[in-house]
């Protein structure tokens, strides 16, 4: 008998994580693999896909976060929204280093805020761990944001999505994943494999959130990193808190780049925060960026003023 409840106690125990995380996904959400087959530029994993979080991990609003390791087969996994859906999409890129994703507070809850406003959500479950950043590691995770983009472009009619209005956000190295992708659209790194590699993978705009890899409190790394937007980088929204020890230099000197070549760019400091809060509300200010998200997408025409 004892045996008996501690086996119901052990199925209980992912049960009730998956309630509260919302990862993995449940089954009415559809996941796709982001490669038919093996990925072209695969990396070795320490064990299996897993959440690898421990006692001794942060919490972060006083509730733990999955961070999700050894990934080997990198997924899409679509949200709906349930009311109004506008039409518009964002491909979502968890942070964590290129060593774990952040999946629930920089994946799931993310796509949860944006359908609540009429916006289709698509999670990336991209290559870690030492997938990036591209140019000094290894190309993996920029070819997984590419080839998702593209997926979720040859998918558009099918899920109801408009092709013209399909953006990106990123956290952390997840922000730093979608300045690349911002401005590596224009060639594969791979050779194509079916037909949503001859679809464009440019975000029609790009939403980066306390990214990290763009520069430190010094030195700007875009020359080393091979990041050099232009005018036909996408238009873009910042957010990083002064106090962030992944250095505010990361927002500002993208920014800065984005105004040389006249790109339009918003960009929010705040003066404490720190890293890694996600959406996840605090007594810091800068925990309500969502809102001032959601305006600038009505501001660019993504999404309609009410």
């Amino acid at each position: 008998m004892i045996r008996h409840i501690l086996t119901l106690a052990a199925f209980a125990i992912p049960a009730l994580t998956q309630a509260q995380s919302g990862w993995p996904p449940t089954p009415d959400h559809l996941t796709l693999n982001v490669w038919p087959s093996a990925p072209p530029d695969a990396v070795p994993t320490n064990g299996p896909e897993a959440d690898i979080s421990t006692a001794k991990d942060n919490l972060i609003a006083s509730r733990p976060v999955v961070r999700l390791g050894n990934v080997s087969t990198p997924t899409i996994t679509l949200y709906t929204p349930k009311g109004a859906n506008t039409g518009a999409a964002v491909v979502v890129f968890p942070g964590g280093g290129y060593n774990i994703l952040a999946i629930d507070l920089e994946g799931t809850e993310v796509c949860d805020w944006l359908n609540g406003i009429g916006v289709n959500c698509i999670l990336v479950k991209y290559h870690v761990p030492d997938t990036g950043p591209y140019n000094t590691k290894s190309p993996a995770a920029l070819e997984d944001a590419q080839r998702a983009v593209g997926l979720v472009r040859t998918h558009a009619a099918e899920w109801k999505i408009d092709p013209n209005r399909i953006g990106v956000l990123g956290f952390s190295a997840g922000g730093h994943l979608a300045a690349a992708l911002s401005t590596h659209y224009d060639k594969r790194l791979y050779p194509a494999v079916d037909a949503a590699d001859s679809q464009s993978c440019r975000p029609d705009f790009a939403i980066i959130i306390y990214p990290g890899y763009l520069a430190d409190a010094s030195q700007s790394f875009l020359d080393k990193l091979d990041l050099h937007p232009t005018a036909n980088t996408p238009p873009t929204f910042l957010v990083q808190a002064e106090d962030d020890p992944v250095h505010v230099e990361n927002a500002t000197t993208w920014f800065l780049a984005l105004k040389a070549v006249k790109v339009p760019a918003e960009l929010h400091l705040f003066a404490k925060g720190g890293h890694g809060y996600g959406l996840r509300l605090t007594i810091d200010p800068v925990t309500t960026w969502p809102d001032f998200a959601a305006k600038w997408l009505q501001a660019i025409h993504i999404l309609r003023s009410n």
